[in-house]
């Protein structure tokens, strides 16, 4: 049986085999019992992050046994911690028990029936995707161990036969899963893997490595120095004093760690309190900007139900804790313990600062002091997210890597277990000193074309390195393609896969690296996952495609503003109003009803009432779109019927708009 506690408030107990009883412990800071037992399942899942939940659940419905062990205190990984405002890409490319997940929060929030047609809702309070994993565990039948840190591995030949907690418990299986965030079970299994960014060359992208651009990057010139304008002062925390590498040269650093708040304005609210270790000077290159001009924002304030917020890192200096983490990914865990100690009180500071330090203005430190955290989320840590955001730590290298082509869809794994369609994402690495002022270098937000599948050989090592471990969440990428491979769905896709593939490895006594791929996706599609993406499903047509865009007047080209589609967007430069019009005209391979989606990037100086033609086969529609608002996303304009060919376009107009008008990427949809 399962208390109904919430997961992360739990020390769950092995007895061991399946008939497994799960025992609860109401204080989440108590340290488990000493339980020196021996577990074995068929399956050892180390880490519950969404990924591992996920494995773990479809190895107990394919009829095996499997059991999680987790390293902290926290089940659920990012899902549960705060990240509720889910970055998915392409909605439509998610399946399988991802999108049950999803289906499930949907019904939490709007009752009703559970069906496979179901909507997905991909926000929710943290409490909502808690209550969810904790029914799908218990309907499964999974024990979950929490608080039980690796320290050993039991192997024979290139087999691992067990893993060995500090507890003095050990875990039997015939396969495992290595589903953390920091990939501890794939290193000590002697599984090859990289920690930091390659450079373009190592796999012919081209932005990977250092990578210097304008987003999340300081508006106003800000002086480096402890005292401005005096380099022998010294630099302020976190800037590097190496010069700026050259652009894509490869280098051992990651990308940026936060904690991913909800946050609330109720009455109730937790107030930003200030922490023991604050120290002004960690937010003295935010003053500065501050002090230059820059208004803001400072977070973001992503809604996510229940009047509450996922507020996630937004500007030059934010919740991202730059420069700070570099040695988490293969640090002992009284390291990582101080690391992440660290970033706690960065942040926690950071929003009691811009809620009250006098030297800022009031409308700043007001507008802050609104927000607090709520009193009904992650109460066992006084409403501040349990886990840090470990965006990339360990990324194993295996027979297959995924890269930048398999994102732009210039090479197609053929051996799919599973679709990524997020942009390619990475955070601010590092702030450098450029001419006398301090600059951030890292963040990269380059859209993908479509879906694309994840190869089966990423999540698998080499065999001669281990034939009984798959890793679906530190799996075989460069940094670049991980940014946008690691979106918590796609770690559920990615963990049902591997479960599924482990399922099969047992039936037939054979290595994960033997099994039949063919074999593996056809159950894979019989248990709801998306494997491909057709051409003739869904068509992109980019402002930098060669054929399919006309223009009138003069267009602009710029990077300036994160979230766009392909390599740049463009715009009127608030000019020539009426004049300049851009005009997409795709090919459509089939006629029927396609769903027009419109991409641009949002700004203050965008225009909110942007006129947009939509010419169809039945006739012509306008719509008015608010550019001043969901950036970097598609947004449905409508469903019309075309014919095949080239009929139908999109007309982004400039008449009597109010700012600057972007014309970045339109996207067909069949319905």
């Amino acid at each position: 049986m399962s208390v109904p506690l919430p997961l992360s408030r739990r020390r769950l107990l092995v007895a061991g085999g399946a008939g497994l009883v799960l025992a609860g412990l109401t204080d989440p800071f108590r340290a488990a019992p000493a339980r020196a037992a021996v577990t074995t399942a068929d399956l050892v899942v180390y880490g519950a992050t969404s990924g591992g939940l996920a494995a773990a659940i479809t190895m107990r419905r394919l009829g095996r046994t499997a059991v999680v062990v987790e390293p902290t205190g926290h089940v659920g990984g990012l899902s549960t911690a705060g990240l509720g405002a889910t970055d998915t890409g392409v909605q439509a490319s998610i399946g399988g028990l991802a999108a049950e997940f999803y289906r499930r929060v949907y019904v939490k929030y709007h009752g009703g029936t559970l069906t496979p047609t179901s909507p997905l809702r991909m926000t929710f309070e943290p409490r909502v995707a808690t209550a969810v994993f904790a029914e799908m565990l218990a309907e499964a039948g999974v024990p979950v161990v929490v608080d039980a840190r690796l320290s050993g591995l039991g192997r024979t030949g290139n087999r691992i036969t067990e893993l060995r907690t500090e507890d003095g418990s050990i875990y039997r299986g015939g396969v495992f899963v290595d589903a953390t965030y920091e990939g501890d079970l794939l290193a000590m299994a002697g599984v090859g893997f990289t920690v930091g960014r390659e450079s373009n060359d190592t796999y012919g992208e081209t932005i990977n490595g250092v990578q210097s651009r304008n987003t999340h990057q300081f508006a106003y010139p800000v002086d480096p120095y402890v005292t401005a304008g005096s380099p022998a002062s010294g630099l302020l925390p976190g800037i590097s004093a190496t010069p700026l590498p050259p652009q894509g040269s490869g280098d051992d650093k990651i990308q940026a760690y936060c904690f991913r708040m909800c946050l609330t304005q109720a009455a109730n609210r937790i107030p930003f309190g200030k922490p023991s270790g604050y120290d002004p000077v960690r937010y003295e290159l935010l003053l500065r900007h501050i002090q230059a001009g820059y208004t803001g924002p400072y977070f973001t304030t992503h809604s996510v139900g229940g009047g509450k917020t996922d507020s996630n890192n937004n500007g030059a200096v934010s919740t991202d804790n730059i420069g700070f983490n570099y040695a988490y990914p293969t640090a002992s865990w009284a390291t990582r313990e101080s690391i992440i100690a660290e970033h706690r009180t960065y942040q926690q500071g950071l929003m009691w600062f811009l809620a009250n330090d006098p030297r800022l203005p009031a409308s700043v430190r007001d507008s802050t002091a609104r927000w607090g955290l709520p009193v009904d989320e992650f109460t066992g840590t006084g409403g501040w997210p349990p886990m840090l955001y470990i965006r990339e730590a360990r990324r194993m290298i295996s027979a297959y890597v995924m890269t930048e082509a398999d994102c732009r869809g210039r090479v197609r794994a053929t051996d799919s277990v599973g679709l990524a369609s997020y942009t390619m994402d990475s955070h601010n690495c590092q702030r450098v000193v450029v001419d006398g002022r301090v600059r951030n270098e890292g963040d990269v937000q380059i859209g993908v074309p479509a879906p694309y599948p994840v190869s089966y050989r990423a999540i698998v090592p080499h065999q001669a390195q281990c034939a009984n471990l798959l890793v679906p969440v530190c799996l075989s990428s460069s940094h670049i393609a991980y940014g946008s491979i690691r979106m918590e769905p796609v770690f559920m896709i990615l963990g049902q896969a591997a479960a599924t593939a482990a399922s099969l490895a047992l039936a037939g006594n054979l290595a994960v690296q033997a099994v039949s791929v063919p074999a593996l996706q056809t159950r894979l599609r019989q248990d709801g996952a998306v494997l491909e993406w057709g051409s003739t499903s869904e068509v992109i047509l980019d402002n930098a495609a060669s054929s399919g865009i006309t223009r009138a007047g003069t267009w602009l080209r710029s990077t300036s503003i994160g979230g766009y589609y392909g390599p740049d967007y463009e715009h009127d430069g608030n000019t020539a109003k009426g004049v300049n019009r851009l005009r997409f005209r795709p090919s459509l391979p089939a006629s029927g009803s396609w769903t027009v989606q419109l991409r641009w990037t949002a700004d203050p100086n965008r225009a909110t009432n942007v006129p947009v033609d939509i010419a169809y086969s039945g006739g012509l529609v306008t719509r008015t779109v608010n550019q001043r608002q969901s950036g970097g996303q598609w947004v449905p304009l409508g469903t019309y019927q075309f014919t095949a060919g080239s009929d139908g376009s999109v007309l982004i107009r400039t008449e009597d708009t109010d700012g600057h008008v972007v014309a970045d990427a339109v996207r067909f949809v069949r319905v």
